[in-house]
Order: structure tokens, then sequence, then C-alpha cells
């Protein structure tokens, strides 16, 4: 009997039916295809790393398993949220140019208008921190924490600290970090907190068994929210690398930026942390009116209308995604994007060359220098195509800009965790604030401008001009974009 070709038969037969799972399985053509290459290409690594990191979590809705045991409780909230934003819709506060934008964040994302918020832009962790100190000593009721990076030092410890002693003041006091970026905090960490009162839970534990698929599925977000009237959201995680005030002379310098939002749009990110507590924890939280207090009526806040878009591998769209395209999509005059990790794919590079060629200002700030080779080989192939259009790609050189924000023309501005890239659109759980204000998006068009004075331009000329093997190499490392 030949063993060798009966071998061969019943591999080829398996990669058949893997080509297609992936067929069915893949909403995107082009990721189909990438991954029908490298498993027919690269036998059996191919299939492994396509079972590893490719499978569509979205699409079977993973996350939704637990989220979804309690329906009435979620539709009790977004009926209440709902309400009042059909009366912002209806007041008239927001630009025509952006009703489809909000409308689709509505629709597809469940997120409310609302307006009645007061607004706080922080630039670097050094701004940021004795913000949420401050706040955080002034919880009577409750205090939710979810973070990507939270670090056992002298930030991390400081936070704790105070956490504990609000917990012994009988505050509720609930504490999730994501198991991978925090994996650093150590059983002591933990047991500290939870001695004094404070409820934790690591997001989506990683287990050795299913250690690929759990490193690709994480909780990207970075959110805090005290008495359900505050909320802080934003790039800095809890770490002593964002404050620049705790480094020295030659530590890198860590550019990012936050946000501190009192009022309504507070209610969806705390909706945001009670499914992530309920997926997450082997101990629920239910709905309560305390959670969910009324700031729709407070004289003392501002008037600033804000929407939270936010998705996950349990989000039915990528409503992030979609969101920045149709953004960037209802420019007029200008679009400022600031991200540490530009990889936009095809459908945000075709709507920034419309940009560009309908005559609109595009200016991008990347890192001088990137944390990852192939990540920065994979952007760089996308500066190459919108240099050749005439947008204007800007490297930060002061040190590390770690931000996500976009401004479009003088009256929108978005900061949150979504990186632009694969990875923030399909993979993680991620969230962002749409700030329809001209005064925040002016004070951000002034952080982006002071971002450039410490920036280089990228020469379009000698930058298409580089050797071809050069060009050639970031080319086919873009191929690997949606793995990135």
């Amino acid at each position: 009997m030949n063993w060798i070709l009966i071998g061969q038969i019943v591999y080829s037969l398996i990669v058949i039916l893997v080509i297609f799972r992936v067929i069915y399985d893949t909403r995107s053509g082009t990721k189909s295809l990438a991954y029908i290459l490298f498993i027919v290409f690269v036998p059996f690594v191919g299939m492994i790393f396509y079972f590893s990191f490719g499978i569509n979590y979205r699409k079977r809705k993973l996350y939704s398993k637990k989220i979804g045991l309690d329906e009435p409780l979620r539709d009790r909230i977004r009926n209440k949220l709902n309400s009042y934003s059909d009366a912002i819709w209806n007041s008239g506060l927001t630009r025509d140019n952006y009703k489809n934008l909000i409308q689709y964040i509505r629709r597809s994302g469940s997120s409310p208008l609302t307006a009645n918020n007061e607004v706080k832009l922080f630039i670097n962790g050094e701004e940021k921190f004795p913000a949420l100190l401050e706040a955080l000593e002034k919880a009577t009721s409750h205090i939710h924490i979810e973070y990507y990076i939270y670090e056992n030092d002298i930030t991390g410890n400081q936070i704790a600290d105070l956490l504990i002693n609000k917990a012994k003041e009988g505050i509720e006091v609930r504490f999730m970090y994501d198991d991978f970026g925090s994996r650093g905090l150590g059983k002591k960490f933990i047991k500290k907190l939870n001695d004094a009162g404070v409820h934790t839970a690591p997001f989506y534990k990683i287990k050795w068994y299913a250690f690929a698929n759990r490193l690709n599925y994480r909780n990207h977000r970075k959110i805090v929210i005290i008495d359900g009237t505050v909320g802080f959201i934003g790039g800095v995680n809890m770490s002593d690398r964002y404050r620049n005030d705790l480094k020295g002379e030659n530590d890198l310098y860590w550019r990012d930026t936050h946000l501190m939002i009192t009022g309504q749009a507070t209610a969806y990110l705390q909706y945001l942390f009670l499914c992530d507590w309920n997926f997450c924890s082997a101990i629920n939280f239910e709905y309560s009116d305390v959670y969910f207090p009324d700031n729709t009526k407070h004289a003392s806040i501002e008037k600033e209308v804000v929407q939270i878009a936010a998705s996950g591998p349990d989000s039915v769209q990528p409503v992030i995604f979609y969101s920045l395209l149709e953004a960037i999509n209802s420019a007029k005059q200008r679009i400022y994007i600031t991200s540490p990790y530009f990889i936009p794919g095809e459908s945000l590079m075709d709507a920034l060359i419309i940009a560009i060629q309908s005559g609109l200002e595009v200016k991008i700030i990347v890192p001088g220098v990137s944390d990852s080779k192939m990540v920065n080989a994979a952007a760089s192939a996308y500066y190459t195509e919108l240099l050749q259009y005439g947008a204007k790609i800007y490297k930060y050189n002061k040190g590390f800009v770690h931000a996500k924000t976009m401004v479009i023309d003088d009256d929108l501005a978005v900061v949150g965790s979504a990186n632009m890239d694969y990875r923030s659109f399909e993979l993680n759980f991620e969230v962002n604030a749409m700030v329809y204000s001209k005064d925040i998006a002016k004070q951000l068009t002034v952080a982006f401008e002071n971002d450039l004075k410490v920036a280089a331009q990228i020469d379009a000329q000698i930058w298409l001009n580089r050797p071809k093997y050069i060009q050639l190499w970031e080319k086919m490392v873009r191929l690997l974009s949606p793995f990135l």
C-alpha cells in the first residue's frame, strides 16, 4: 500500500475543507485570499496559523454568550438612553454634515447621542492622572475601572491605594484588567485589592491551551466611570511610561491623549463596563438607577454633544471602523490624524485619497520609530500611496506618539483607544469618543499643530525615489497587514 500517496490525498482533502472554512467564515475577500495562499504554499504551518489567529469570532459572537443571557437588562438600559438620544437628535444641536455618522452609530452601535456634557482634553499622563486622582477622591457611590495595561509601578500603586481606601469607606469598587496587557500585575497585587474589598476580574483569562486565540481578542479599552457621572476615555494606560513627569532626561518621551467627560455620555461607558464585567467576572452585577443617574439637567455642565463608538468581537458590525470611514467622508475642509499604528486598509485608503483629490487638507502624524519593524514596513507602503496623491505625513521625533486621534474640519474631535489598523477594527474591544464640538476640535487641532513642531515631514519626492527593493519589501509586508 502506498502510504505516501494516501497521505497526500488525505492532506489535500483537509486543505480543501480548510479552504472552504476560510471562504465561509471570513468576511474580507482580501483576507480570505491571503489565508488561502498561506495554507496552500506553506504546508501545515498555514493551517495552524489560520486556526490560531484567523477564525472569525465576530460571526460566532464568542463574547456575547454571557452578555446575551440577560437581554431584558440590555433593553432596559438602551431604552432609557435612546429616549434621551431622540430628544437630542430632534433638538438640532448637531451639524447637518454629521447626521449620517450620528445615525449610523445610533443604529448599528446602539450608542445614544448625548448633550449636556463637559469635556476636558488631557495631553499625556501627567495631565490625566492628577485629574483622575482628584475625581476618584470625590467618589461617593461607585468606581469602575477597565484597562488594557495596568502595571504594578508608582502610578498603578498610587491608584490602587486610593481604590483600597475608597473600598474601606464603603464605596463599590470594580477593577477589570486585560489578562494579557496587564500580565505583570501578579497575584499579590490582586490579593491586596481583594482583601480590601475591591472586586477584581481579569478579562478573558489566558489559558495555555488556547493561548494564540486569546492573544488576538483582547480588551484594549481604557475607561473609568465614577458615580455614573464622570468618565475617562482615551489612549493613556495605567503605567509610569505614560507620565513624562516621572522620567529622567534620557527616558523615552511618551505622547498620548485622553478625555474626561462629565455628563450623560458617561452612561454608555457604564453600559460597556457592565457588559464586559458580566462576561469576565464570576459575580455579575445587576441594573440599578444608581449606576445610570440622570445627568441631563445639571445646569453646571456645558452642553457638549458627545457620542461613544464602541466595537469588538461581539459586534455585529465593525462600528469603529465604519464610524471613522463615515467621519472622513463627512469632511469638507481638513482631516488631521494621529496614529501609532497606521495600517488603514483599502476602504480607509480610498476615502483618504478621495478627500485629497477633492481638495481637502490631509495631514497624518505617525511615530518616527515604530516599536515593530513589520508594522513599520507595512505602514510605509501606505505612506507611499498617500504621498503620491498629496497627503502630508509627519514622523514624530520627540519620543513615541501613542495618541489615537482625528480632527475633522473645525467641529469633530475623535479620541479613543482604537489604532488605525486591522487589530483595532476587527480583533480587539475598543472605544472612541466622538465629540461634536468646536471648542474640543480647536484644542485638539492646537495639540496636533504643536506635535507638528517636533515632527519631520516626509519629503514625497525623496520617499518615492527610494530603492525599489525597499519599496518591494514594504509592499510584500503590506500583504500581511490583516495579520499584524
